[in-house]
């Protein structure tokens, strides 16, 4: 790459990885380009897509900090706090940084590199939901892709309530929690679990495809 074309691809990624976290992995790619001084041209140019730009941009630091969550999640002793501690600590990322909200939705099929740190954060997930169900802390009825909503309810909330009361989701995250405990049960759910096509359909939907 020569280097007029190395710096402008350091300045694009420096205004993507800020707007991103501003305003999360939709914004407009133009504006990207406006911050970073170039081209509309030249960002598709060095990058391509969308998804090009979230791999150089967003992916090392979403591994990292979701890596970290759920290796904390799974060092606790008692499998419940490790549970309740994955999803207030996920939640906390995702009302902070609107980058990694849209990470933990799995929109962005396109990213690669993306989808694999996603992959891994759902593997991780699996294990601390099976060791919370395991040790009969948490209700057995409670699936994986109860979480993936779980995720994307307080994504949706916790960036509407940014200025209002940025700390509302905590309150949210806290009702949930005490409904998950074991005792909580009353008796069966209204509706069936969610399978995984109906979370793979509804996200979809967020991301504006038919």
């Amino acid at each position: 790459m020569r280097a007029d074309a190395q710096r402008n691809a350091e300045k694009l990624r420096a205004a993507a990885a800020e707007l991103f976290q501003e305003r999360g992995l939709d914004v407009p790619l133009k504006e990207i380009a406006r911050r970073a001084g170039v081209s509309h041209g030249t960002l598709y140019n060095l990058f391509g897509t969308r998804e090009a730009l979230i791999d150089a941009v967003v992916t090392d630091l979403a591994a990292d900090r979701l890596d970290g969550v759920a290796e904390q999640a799974l060092a606790f002793e008692d499998a419940w706090e490790g549970f309740a501690y994955y999803i207030e600590k996920v939640c906390e990322l995702q009302a902070v940084d609107p980058a990694v909200a849209d990470v933990v939705s799995g929109r962005y099929p396109g990213a690669e590199r993306l989808m694999a740190v996603c992959g891994r954060a759902k593997d991780a997930a699996t294990r601390i939901i099976e060791r919370a169900r395991h040790a009969g802390a948490l209700r057995p009825d409670f699936t994986d892709e109860d979480l993936l909503f779980t995720f994307g309810a307080n994504a949706m909330l916790a960036r509407a309530a940014a200025d209002a009361a940025p700390h509302a989701w905590r309150r949210s995250v806290a009702f949930l929690l005490d409904g998950l405990r074991t005792e909580a049960v009353r008796g069966p759910l209204p509706v069936g679990p969610i399978t995984p096509q109906q979370v793979y359909e509804v996200m979809r939907s967020l991301n504006g495809k038919p």
